[in-house]
């Protein structure tokens, strides 16, 4: 009887896995290439095996409705997985309006997570905002909205709604809404930095002997700096909130996919 059950079970089981694996491609913190692939599907299948028993999950057929149900699965877990990932890269959309500013957006480094290049500043501040999501058990709010997505998009449904207008439209509003909090978090740096921009131009008017060239850069990076450092409390701060758009981003998404 045991045996008969779980062969009835493996199909929608496997669904689950397919959705889990397929999150872990783009989420945040999961998806790191540094972490090994084994490590990945063995995590992906405890989950998917804790999912599993915790759903009502349907009796399937492995035929070609199936077949789609797994495409269903892989695009549910990708798109829920990048919009993640899309709210938290207005942290290095921030650092590089930084950069720009303090004169580091001529060096890049390569962020050994990703493999792409990425500014100094903005490279930083991600990684003290991923340490503050493993502190605070941000990792788990990621692992929620994986978890109720089932009940926003059914395992047995076949189709997601692409073709309602809202979901572009909330795609883009999410997409605007990075560079705006990305904006909001780079704005006192910014916003100090063009005042001293504007007092080394008087400098340079008033006492021409002065090569502000020179002088200009290593003020610049100095007053970064000691603004850096005072800022960084509002700049957690403003991360916290981040982490909360990106749970109602991903909550959002989920409903508009399932037709809700």
């Amino acid at each position: 009887m045991i045996s008969i059950e779980i062969l009835e079970g493996f199909p929608a089981f496997l669904l689950v896995f397919v959705r889990v694996t397929s999150f872990f491609l783009m989420m945040p913190l999961f998806s790191y290439r540094s972490i090994p692939a084994s490590h990945k599907m063995g995590l992906g299948f405890f989950l998917a095996v804790i999912m599993f028993s915790t759903i009502e999950a349907p009796v399937l057929q492995i035929d070609r409705k199936y077949f789609l149900l797994i495409i269903k699965e892989i695009l549910v877990g990708v798109f829920i997985g990048f919009i993640a990932y899309l709210v938290l890269s207005a942290i290095q959309i921030a650092g590089g309006l930084i950069d720009f500013q303090m004169g580091f957006a001529i060096a890049n480094v390569i962020d050994p997570q990703t493999g792409a290049q990425s500014p100094l500043t903005g490279q930083y501040l991600y990684t003290i905002a991923l340490l503050l999501l493993l502190a605070t058990n941000g990792h788990h709010l990621l692992l929620d909205g994986i978890f109720y997505s089932y009940r926003f998009i059914p395992i047995e449904q076949l189709w997601l709604h692409f073709g309602n207008d809202n979901a572009a439209e909330f795609v883009l509003r999410s997409f605007s809404s990075m560079f705006l909090i990305a904006f909001q978090m780079s704005l006192p740096l910014v916003g100090s930095l063009f005042l001293v921009d504007v007092a080394l131009g008087i400098v340079a008017r008033t006492v021409p002997q002065l090569n502000i060239f020179v002088v200009g850069i290593p003020v610049k990076i100095g007053v970064s700096f000691i603004l850096l450092i005072a800022v960084m409390g509002i700049l957690m701060m403003m991360v916290t909130e981040l982490f909360q758009t990106m749970a109602m981003t991903m909550k959002g998404l989920m409903e508009l996919l399932g037709g809700k």
